[in-house]
């Protein structure tokens, strides 16, 4: 009896299921949607324009590290949700999410091309980058992948890393520059600026009471970058986008022992509390300090921002582009 396997789909459009006249399809974590993955995107939807079909992609939630290592703890740079919109940003007809069952992981290679990539997706067309891995424990390579698909007359486009200062982009390498708090350099890799997005909570009312009052997220569940004062730009649940003074880590001047997401939204004044706050980091301006007294504190704000202000990349007029008209469906198949 074939195997099941669901999940969930994501598009433009409403009442897309399965390809059963099948599609192009790309397969990965997409962690973040890099510069690399929009290289794969780019050469599939190619490489199947002329054949009339579809473009997918194809990714998991959870990610198969949470099942296969439970006791790492990782924080990923983007929600399944997130991966979505970012993929179909880039020219893709539909992004499948995957359960990941300890079932789907045991699969091997040539299990999971016939009964996922071929009964399932009807693939009639594959791009994955050089180093593309599959199957219980990696064990299929881009090789077996060709073998395969040669075999029945798939095409398969075999992608070249992108390399950016002569290094290949990777998830990897743009979660190490974040880890850093190298913001600048790790939106150089990826296809839009980072960002993180949490729901405004009640804090101490410090920042208003120094005359920067400041929303303060939680329920953050991606990667939140090193400790310091940040530039960046906040988009509240209307769809305003305000340039942002952005304080990640602890209070020190005030002796506070958790960690927090602070942000200083310029030229906004209302109520944010329950709001969803979308944040993009652009600059680290620069590390927390402990400051001698009030005073001192107050006097930093006004010049970080200041400084923030004078940051012409913080463009407020232009939304990103990645914003689409996400609607979702369940997939079984």
């Amino acid at each position: 009896m074939p195997r099941t396997f669901s999940g969930t789909v994501f598009s433009n459009h409403e009442g897309v299921a399965l390809p059963e006249n099948g599609c192009g399809i790309t397969v990965g974590n997409f962690d973040g949607v890099h510069l690399g993955h929009r290289e794969i995107v780019a050469r599939l939807i190619s490489s199947v324009r002329p054949l009339g079909l579809p473009s997918v992609a194809l990714t998991f939630d959870p990610h198969p590290a949470e099942l296969l290592h439970p006791s790492l703890a990782r924080h990923f740079l983007t929600t399944t949700q997130r991966r979505a919109e970012l993929l179909l940003s880039l020219g893709l007809d539909a992004v499948f999410v995957l359960t990941t069952t300890p079932e789907l992981l045991n699969l091997s290679a040539e299990e999971f091309y016939s009964e996922v990539l071929c009964r399932c997706f009807h693939s009639a067309a594959i791009a994955e980058g050089e180093d593309f891995h599959f199957g219980r424990n990696r064990q299929g390579t881009l090789s077996d992948l060709k073998r395969w698909a040669d075999r029945d007359s798939i095409e398969l486009t075999a992608v070249s890393p992108v390399r950016i200062s002569g290094t290949a982009v990777s998830s990897s390498r743009i979660r190490g520059l974040l880890e850093k708090g190298n913001v600048t350099d790790a939106n150089e890799l990826l296809v839009f600026p980072y960002r993180v997005e949490g729901q405004v909570e009640q804090g101490q009312r410090r920042g208003k009471e120094l005359g920067f009052p400041t929303a303060n997220l939680g329920s953050v569940y991606t990667l939140v970058p090193q400790d310091g004062v940040y530039a960046g730009v906040a988009t509240i649940a209307s769809g305003a986008r305000y340039g942002a003074a952005i304080h990640v880590g602890k209070n020190l001047t005030f002796g506070a022992a958790n960690k927090t997401i602070e942000v200083h939204l310029l030229g906004f004044s209302g109520d944010l509390y329950g709001q969803v706050l979308q944040v993009e980091f652009f600059q680290r301006i620069r590390a927390t300090e402990k400051f001698e007294g009030v005073d001192a504190l107050t006097k930093q704000l006004h010049a970080d921002v200041a400084q923030i202000e004078s940051l012409s990349q913080l463009n407020l007029e232009k939304p990103q582009a990645q914003r689409v008209s996400l609607s979702s469906a369940s997939f079984s198949g």
